[in-house]
């Protein structure tokens, strides 16, 4: 596999956390580049890494382990309930230098205390923040946030943390964490749109940046080739649907294959795709192989189903798309090496396609499209969901929106501007 090459900005980072046992939380805009410095960490790095995700599909996406399988804890609230760690999962996380946590805006307070205890526990350093191994957080939470459970939990949240983000866990009350903001963005390059993202991640939309994007996001969209970003899945299966409905044929469906231990709701792509000749599709994953024909986002139309294989027109060039395998790893710690192993536990084939008339917003998170529509209802509901949304779009003629956008679209949440405010750029590198 082809890995990327990195920015001096990302170097300097990758240096900062090889050459220190400092915790450090990597961050920046949407496009700077954060999943690619993972994935070049993950590699090249000196350290005995674990890589872990708050979800399923995260973990996925970097070749990790879901937190509460890693760990071993229980779903909800963990609170100060005894951690049952049997001898294997003590000698495993004992064998980890640096553990990467990815997606780390959607890890709760709760949780990382969860792991600072764990790892405390399993290697018997109770008086050392997570038992001395040295964590490295990947994440923005301008664009995602921890989802809050029922009332009781909230309850809980607010008696006993600031915020229920991770940053408000009271590990870091006895432990240093290091802001990098990575500041080059790699998706968009007119001055222009950076600067209206940049006001709409941090809530600084002035009327005039937003006439300029309700101007622009007017004009009627293009028939196909675009896509739409929706809050809801209803709203996007219903445009599936239609989209699907409305070409002509018989749907041919291709099932998964499925070994090993899968959860089903991890599952990074459809478990029964139905196509026909003429649907929008979007790529699921890059394109492994070294010519790199299509990357995670990249929206084509199906031409030919046949023996096994789905040719797409992309960007008016025919490419054959075979099934791909998704890995899913697990962490276990090998006495006879006495090193960490990461073992594929199980396999999801399945073509890395799915329908691309639309998709959700948080579902969005990660790519990158040419245009699209961004239809965010009645209202936008969660905050960070438009900037994330208006950030997937590579330029600024590139958006369609279904309605104009409203003061009350723009939502940041109070706590990440007063711990982002003391984020800084990398060392020694320029913005």
């Amino acid at each position: 596999m082809s890995l990327p090459e990195l920015s001096p900005e990302q170097a300097a980072v990758v240096a900062a956390i090889e050459t220190s046992r400092d915790n450090i939380f990597v961050t920046g805009r949407a496009g700077t580049g954060k999943s690619t410095l993972l994935e070049y960490l993950s590699w090249h790095s000196s350290h005995t890494l674990a890589i872990c995700a708050p979800t399923g599909v995260a973990a996925l996406n970097v070749g990790g382990q879901t937190i509460h399988s890693l760990f071993r804890l229980p779903i909800g609230v963990i609170a100060d309930h005894e951690l049952d760690q049997p001898p294997e999962l003590r000698k495993l996380l004992s064998a980890i230098d640096t553990l990467v946590i990815d997606e780390v805006s959607m890890v709760s307070a709760d949780l990382m205390d969860a792991v600072d205890r764990a790892l405390r526990q399993a290697r018997q350093r109770p008086h050392e923040a997570f038992g001395g191994v040295q964590v490295i957080l990947f994440g923005d939470p301008y664009q995602l946030a921890p989802v809050p459970g029922d009332g009781d939990e909230r309850a809980y949240y607010a008696d006993r943390y600031r915020s229920m983000w991770f940053f408000d866990a009271k590990v870091w009350e006895e432990a240093d964490l290091r802001i990098f903001e990575l500041q080059t963005i790699h998706r968009q390059h007119e001055a222009e749109f950076k600067q209206l993202l940049t006001a709409v991640r941090h809530g600084g939309v002035t009327a005039e940046m937003a006439h300029r994007l309700n101007s622009v996001g007017a004009r009627p969209a293009p028939q196909e080739g675009v896509i739409t970003l929706a809050t809801t899945n209803a709203a996007v299966q219903r445009i599936n649907a239609q989209g699907l409905g409305r070409l002509p044929g018989r749907a041919l469906s291709a099932v998964a294959e499925v070994n090993g231990e899968f959860g089903s709701r991890a599952f990074p792509a459809d478990e029964k795709l139905e196509l026909k000749i003429g649907a929008q599709v979007m790529f699921l994953r890059n394109d492994t192989g070294m010519d790199r024909r299509w990357v995670n986002g990249s929206i084509g139309e199906v031409v030919k189903i046949a023996d096994g294989t789905v040719v797409v027109e992309l960007d008016g060039e025919d490419v054959e798309v075979q099934p791909a395998i998704w890995e899913k790893y697990k962490y276990t710690y090998s006495p006879v090496t006495k090193e960490l192993r990461k073992d594929v536990v199980a396999e999801f084939t399945q073509f890395p396609l799915r329908l691309a008339w639309a998709v959700t917003i948080h579902k969005s998170q990660g790519k990158t499209y040419d245009s699209a529509i961004v239809d965010l209802g009645p209202r936008s509901f969660a905050p960070g969901q438009t900037y994330v949304a208006l950030s997937r779009i590579t330029a600024l003629e590139g958006l369609y929106l279904t309605r104009p956008l409203r003061p009350s679209d723009i939502i940041v949440d109070d706590d990440v501007r007063r711990f982002m405010s003391k984020a800084q750029a990398v060392p020694g590198i320029q913005a």
